[in-house]
């Protein structure tokens, strides 16, 4: 008798920074997505993020979003999850508009400013100023300059580091996505400090 080779798991992409920052997040999401509404997740990436925060605040539609080269990435990890209040995967170039997503209440990204050309910064912060409600509110978190400055060598060592790998990376600065927010409606409203030098950032409608 032929005896069967043992069931092989694909491992889920994993990254170690979601789920070093993915509690303290949670702890400012629950008081700025305070109400029922859909988030709209620019840059889902592994999809841990998604899957803690839609399981820890029932009461949010959480709609995962990605690049369509990245988008494949979580899905896997959010199907077994299997969250009735997770949305399916949708994919999100944000230099094609109209955007072709679910209309939204709240908005959150981590980790992507710095990542993005700052034409796609642009183009991120158009697309939410585009649809974001007057009672909604767009977070978004990573590290940031102030008045042209680096909060920290660690941030320093690492806006080199995205610059070596490709040139139109960079930490930006909070003064800049102030100017660019006001350009589509949006004011920066609170600016929280948060572990390993990093800094949410919440923007809402402009008065």
């Amino acid at each position: 008798m032929t005896e069967r080779a043992p069931f092989m798991t694909t491992p889920l992409p994993f990254s170690q920074a979601c789920e070093n920052n993915k509690a303290s997040i949670l702890e400012r999401l629950r008081d700025i997505f305070n109400a029922p509404g859909t988030v709209l997740e620019i840059g889902t990436g592994t999809g841990q993020h998604a899957e803690h925060f839609a399981a820890a605040i029932p009461h949010l539609q959480w709609q995962p979003t990605d690049h369509p080269r990245a988008a494949h990435l979580a899905i896997d990890r959010l199907e077994q999850a299997a969250l009735p209040n997770m949305l399916p995967m949708c994919q999100l170039d944000v230099g094609n508009t109209p955007w072709l997503t679910p209309e939204f209440r709240w908005a959150f990204s981590a980790n992507t400013a710095h990542i993005m050309a700052w034409t796609e910064v642009e183009q991120m912060f158009q697309g939410i100023g585009a649809s974001l409600p007057e009672d909604g509110a767009f977070c978004l978190y990573g590290p940031f300059m102030h008045q042209g400055k680096f909060t920290s060598e660690s941030n320093r060592a690492f806006d080199l580091s995205l610059k070596s790998n490709a040139l139109h990376m960079g930490i930006r600065d909070i003064d800049d996505l102030s100017v660019l927010a006001e350009s589509v409606g949006l004011v920066l409203r609170e600016d929280y400090a948060m572990p390993a030098n990093n800094e949410m950032l919440v923007f809402t409608r402009g008065s």
